[in-house]
């Protein structure tokens, strides 16, 4: 491997992981912990309708993709 194939595999790789990132699925517990609020206000945001989008995994449990929550966050930014 030559320096410079050294010096863009780290790049590939961040960019690989980011990808997959994306599509990650976080459980409710974990939603509300990187949101920092509680998980009964998580269940008030998303039964009102005000939370992001839902992932239906199996008939009683549902996740969020850690892209869906980056959505989320940025439509909730102030100007």
């Amino acid at each position: 491997m030559s320096l410079r194939e050294a010096e863009q595999q780290p790049h590939r790789i961040s960019e690989r992981d980011r990808a997959l990132d994306d599509q990650r699925v976080m459980t409710l517990r974990q939603w509300c912990e990187v949101n920092g609020f509680s998980w009964w206000t998580g269940q008030r945001l998303i039964k009102a309708g005000h939370g992001p989008k839902i992932l239906q995994l199996s008939p009683r449990r549902i996740g969020i993709t850690v892209r869906a929550n980056r959505e989320w966050q940025q439509a909730r930014e102030r100007a």
